[in-house]
């Protein structure tokens, strides 16, 4: 996930870039991995595996779940790359990604740009010869929606930005679904439109941590342009639509009570937590009070509960 990267040196500005001479080998390794920002990428394929087992009604074959692992990562670190590529200029004077490869000159803009293209291309293909031609073009989908419609035309003009950004996020879903069967359904629908419901209240608490960051460089995140009382409300609003939408799966025939249960135990503390931090910012608690990285982390845990109990419920039915 996303990690807030804190330094002494005054706010907004950049680090002097490592000259050319001075790029130890193993610390360039380090680097090209950062910029597919792995802790990003667990999470997609907690969202990715598990749904293959709910499509697979057990246990998927090995061998699939390898490929589609890896050209998930592929495919992910390449928007990841580019992403960087296209930010770099705001990186440099945001504390959070102060630390990144490009700001710090351990790999040259040149350098970012060849290596995400060559991993869109790379994993295109791994996911057409070795999946199916149907993931693969998801894929490709989803990392063009990230680059282009997220990174390139949203991110610095609306703070509607993360709402539909957040559909490239959505589609490996999709994929761990398609690369099972070779095509969709509604129980891949109902999932995409959890974790689309999901992205704004998970975001939008880090994103009211970090609002300096991202008012000192001009992205218009709803934190920035609208009060505490005004995300609290838009994320207590996403949440009950998320959990309700997360309680389809089993009147629907494709989970069972297991799944019911951790949707309905999770959603449900998800549902206090958000509405804790809604009562604290009509308050008008602020600072370190308002506790919005409790919802934050919180998220991350409700994914992986949610997630981990489609993959489960198969084996109780």
């Amino acid at each position: 996930m996303c990690v807030t990267a804190v330094e002494s040196r005054p706010a907004g500005v950049a680090l002097t870039p490592s000259p050319r001479g001075h790029r130890p080998y193993g610390a360039r390794v380090k680097a090209f991995v950062a910029l597919t920002k792995p802790r990003i990428i667990e999470l997609l394929l907690i969202t990715t595996v598990p749904v293959m087992f709910l499509a697979a009604q057990g246990v998927p074959d090995l061998w699939l779940v390898l490929t589609t692992t890896v050209g998930g990562y592929l495919s992910a670190g390449g928007a990841n790359a580019l992403n960087m590529y296209i930010d770099r200029d705001i990186d440099a004077l945001m504390d959070r990604t102060s630390q990144r490869p490009l700001v710090t000159g351990m790999v040259s803009p040149r350098e970012c740009l060849a290596f995400g293209i060559a991993l869109a291309v790379i994993s295109t293909l791994w996911f057409g010869l070795l999946v199916n031609w149907l993931s693969a073009g998801l894929a490709l989908g989803a990392l063009l929606f990230y680059v282009v419609v997220y990174t390139m035309l949203l991110k610095r003009r609306t703070s509607q930005n993360i709402i539909w950004g957040g559909i490239a996020g959505c589609l490996p879903v999709l994929i761990g679904w398609s690369s099972v069967t070779n095509s969709l359904s509604w129980a891949a629908v109902i999932l995409f439109a959890v974790i689309f419901f999901w992205t704004p209240p998970h975001y939008w608490p880090l994103s009211m941590k970090v609002k300096d960051d991202y008012a000192r460089v001009g992205v218009p995140m709803l934190p920035v342009v609208a009060s505490n009382q005004v995300v609290a409300k838009q994320i207590v609003i996403y949440s009950w639509v998320m959990v309700g939408v997360s309680l389809l799966l089993t009147p629907l025939g494709y989970t069972g009570w297991f799944y019911l249960s951790v949707a309905l135990l999770a959603g449900g503390f998800w549902l206090w937590e958000a509405h804790g931090l809604q009562n604290r910012a009509r308050a008008g608690v602020s600072g370190a009070k308002l506790k919005e990285m409790r919802l934050f982390h919180w998220s991350i845990t409700y994914v992986s509960l949610l997630f981990l109990a489609v993959a489960v419920d198969p084996f109780l039915r």
